[in-house]
């Protein structure tokens, strides 16, 4: 077995949170039903190191449950820290070192996984009647969720009929009963595009979900990749080592050897079930559930002492946002270079809960293009609308280079201060759009469409390379050397270091 860095092994991932000092122990017993959910939406709101529960009130000897794996940090330049691990970055990396390693990776070449014969996923089966996912510490996030999350930060693993497509895909999954989840399949994601698939051929989808999988594999399962690629060479690709894979008990899935859990089954043809009401990544939590498919687990392998990885989702900043808006990030930025866009970098604020991506303009390329904010506003909205990333998120902003969009601070005042009410807001109702967006009428969640928006916040000045103003901060209005001088006196003045 190689695949045993931090960021291709769970357990090793949890080893150097411990190491770093970015994990806490809690030994102390605690109860799956919201206990769990109450202290890990704690730890995200005040950015405190990730929870290990080691001891679950009716949970089996030994299975444990992790909080916040890709939280932030509230250290200062490790803000980012778990989230980079996921990527092999050091705890220091910046936004914009961990967008360009993902974008990077989805140049290179895939790495095709290395099948092994077992591996630590295998140390525990249970098969048929075996199978009672209640044994696990199944927590109840929220007072308000209308069932308990087993799948909160796993992926879905399925294929497609002729072989050619493998997807690994990320979305939540509910208990409902010893041996079913339930859980959404849009048809507009892969894992639906798939399984319709299955469905042409009146067979149910073989399915497997990983947990606790190796964390380059959960990010990269969490991309907007375009349909027909599959996920796991990427996995190689970001990391420089395949992922090393797994036949699975019942059916010729291929599943990462080390994960912590495997569950494996069908996702029916026709049967559905009640899920949700559940606190959602846009941090609300709607009044009814949905009905959706019903997954049928055949098999449960899992390793010794299992970790069960979970997010609660609700306020930003957690998972939903930081794996999956960085992921989109990436894939955005990338796209608007690949189309010559003069985009130097995107993000997606995870205060805005995936809801707006800000593009970062180079207004000296801008410059040569000629153009205006209402052309310039069109060519963005013809590509990004069009491809995945931009069905994913509803509003995109649009500042100049000289704001550090990865700083909200930034992005708010760019926004008050460069965006003209009347003639710098672009609507693009007929684009598509994902249906959960909170804002949007029950009309445009049935079509699929509406709800979305350019936001100019570039003076018109801009489009030609001038400022209508200097910037006023302590950076940009003070000689160089009195800066140097204010820096060298700080403490001397009376400030803390």
């Amino acid at each position: 077995m190689s695949n045993v860095s931090p960021c291709m092994n769970f357990r090793s991932f949890v080893d150097e949170l411990r190491q770093r000092h970015d994990l806490v122990d809690i030994r102390q017993t605690v109860d799956a039903n919201l206990e769990i959910g109450a202290i890990t939406r704690k730890v995200y709101e005040d950015r405190a190191p990730a929870p290990l529960f080691a001891s679950i009130r009716d949970a089996q000897p030994g299975f444990r449950v992790l909080g916040a794996p890709a939280g932030l940090n509230r250290q200062p330049g490790e803000e980012f820290g778990r989230l980079a691990l996921h990527f092999g970055l050091p705890k220091s990396a910046t936004p914009r070192d961990i967008v360009e390693r993902i974008i990077a990776a989805s140049h290179a070449s895939p790495v095709t996984p290395r099948i092994v014969d077992t591996g630590p996923c295998k140390e525990n089966i249970w098969r048929g009647s075996q199978v009672d996912l209640t044994r696990f510490p199944v927590p109840l996030l929220h007072a308000a969720d209308g069932g308990k999350y087993f799948g909160t930060y796993g992926f879905h693993i399925v294929q497609s009929p002729d072989r050619t497509w493998d997807s690994w895909s990320v979305a939540r999954s509910m208990l409902h009963d010893r041996n079913t989840l339930v859980g959404p399949a849009m048809p507009q994601q892969h894992l639906g595009m798939i399984r319709e698939m299955w469905k042409q051929r009146g067979e149910p989808t073989p399915w497997a979900m990983a947990l606790g999988a190796p964390p380059a594999a959960l990010a990269v399962a969490g991309m907007p990749l375009p349909e027909h690629v599959s996920e796991s060479g990427y996995v190689g690709a970001m990391v420089g080592d395949p992922v090393e894979v797994v036949k699975a008990e019942t059916n010729d899935l291929l599943v990462p050897a080390n994960a912590e859990i495997i569950l494996e089954g069908t996702i029916s043809l026709s049967e559905k079930a009640m899920e949700g009401p559940m606190g959602e990544y846009h941090g609300y939590s709607f009044p009814v559930g949905r009905e959706q498919p019903l997954f049928h687990v055949e098999a449960v392998t899992f390793r010794n002492e299992p970790i069960l990885p979970i997010c609660a989702a609700g306020l930003p900043p957690e998972e939903n946002h930081t794996i999956w808006g960085t992921m989109i990030s990436a894939q955005a930025l990338d796209l608007l270079r690949r189309a010559n866009m003069p985009v130097d970098m995107a993000w997606c604020s995870y205060e805005a809960a995936t809801c707006w991506i800000v593009l970062s303009i180079d207004t000296a390329r801008l410059q040569t293009m000629q153009t205006d904010a209402s052309h310039f506003v069109h060519l963005i909205a013809d590509i990004l609308f069009s491809s995945h990333a931009g069905w994913l998120v509803p509003k995109v902003i649009l500042v100049s280079n000289d704001i550090d969009i990865t700083d909200i601070d930034q992005v708010v005042w760019a926004l008050a201060t460069r965006h003209h009410p009347a003639r710098d807001h672009f609507a693009f109702p007929e684009a598509t759009g994902i249906p959960l967006v909170p804002y949007l009428s029950p009309e445009e969640k049935a079509a699929g469409s509406g709800g979305k928006a350019i936001i100019n916040c570039l003076f018109p000045e801009q489009f030609r390379g001038d400022m209508r103003a200097t910037v006023a901060s302590f950076d940009t209005s003070f000689p160089e050397e009195l800066k140097r001088s204010v820096l060298a006196h700080w403490t001397a003045y009376g400030f803390p270091a």
